[in-house]
């Protein structure tokens, strides 16, 4: 047991010490660059070295990217606006892991019960991103059918589709606006409007938003009248989001039973290790009940995920 906690110290002081040197390298490497050129008046200087670097960087990344877990997590962090890269992410997943396995044997004193704390504490930075991603996904669909409403408005009275984005990059908070900022920016360095929204779209991963994306593009080709379009869809994300409320309502009881039917096991452990300790002292002190309350840990966990996933519900 001294061994493994050891262990779990080391690696979360390697990991730590590992991801401040890497950033520190890269501030460091970053200056010296700065400097060079500042101070440089001719062409720079291309160092071999850097090229080799580079190109192994690439080569590795296209790898990596071709795996279906990395390419999920790097949409996943797009669309919860954190730009950072997927070897950051893993690295703070490992110190949040080591870190969890280092007081899970300060607190359990059981290897066991360490590597379900390291585990969990590993998971915290993916529910985190998992969780942002929802709600900016869902505060964007909250502003969406105001902001039609407002391209709408632009293009009956005459402007350009781009024009209209930009009322909407100055009328509302982010995260509609930054996005339509970004989609305003790609538009100035020369990427088609339909390929920026097309972006904007997998940054958003909506159905609703989907079909502006191809109105616009049948639009561009074709030429048809888009404001009708759009004060169509309009409507249609308002029933939708209608109908999503009343979903939610109807089955808030199914979701409310399920939550403390899971919780329920857990509150009557605690009255009674309150109210008569002799009743749970096996479960804590004697070998068999220490692997039969691992065992209903087990279960208990495993069944709020599987009522979770029943409940939601798709339509």
């Amino acid at each position: 047991m001294d061994v493994v906690f050891s262990v779990a110290v080391f690696a979360l002081v390697f990991v730590t010490l590992t991801v401040a040197l890497t950033l520190r390298r890269e501030a460091a490497t970053e200056r010296e660059s700065r400097a060079s050129r500042l101070s440089s008046a001719t062409e720079p200087r291309i160092d071999d070295s850097i090229i080799r670097k580079r190109a192994l960087m690439l080569s590795a990344s296209h790898w990596a990217s071709g795996l279906w877990v990395v390419r999920t997590l790097e949409e996943n962090l797009l669309q919860a606006g954190l730009y950072l890269g997927v070897v950051q992410f893993l690295l703070w997943s490992a110190i949040f892991a080591a870190g969890g396995l280092g007081a899970g044997m300060l607190v359990w004193k059981d290897p066991a019960y360490a590597a379900l704390t390291a585990i969990g504490a590993g998971l915290l930075p993916w529910s985190y991103v998992r969780i942002r991603r929802r709600r900016r996904v869902e505060a964007f669909m909250k502003q969406l059918p105001l902001a039609l409403d407002v391209i709408k408005s632009s293009l009956e009275a005459g402007h350009m589709l781009q024009r209209a984005l930009q009322v909407l990059v100055g009328e509302f908070e982010a995260p509609l606006g930054t996005e339509f900022r970004i989609v305003l920016e790609q538009t100035r360095i020369g990427v088609p409007l339909a390929k920026a929204l097309a972006d904007l779209a997998d940054r958003v991963p909506q159905n609703d938003f989907r079909l502006l994306v191809v109105a616009v593009k049948i639009q561009s080709e074709v030429g048809t009248s888009l404001a009708p379009i759009i004060g169509r869809l309009a409507e249609l994300v308002r029933a939708r989001d209608r109908l999503h409320q009343q979903v939610r309502s109807f089955s808030a009881q199914l979701r409310m039973g399920g939550f403390v039917v899971a919780l329920l096991p857990i509150f009557v452990l605690t009255i009674f290790g309150f109210s008569e300790p002799g009743y749970t002292k096996m479960l804590f002190y004697d070998p068999a009940g220490v692997i039969l309350l691992k065992v209903a840990i087990a279960c208990d966990v495993s069944a709020f995920f599987i009522v979770r996933q029943l409940m939601k519900l798709k339509y």
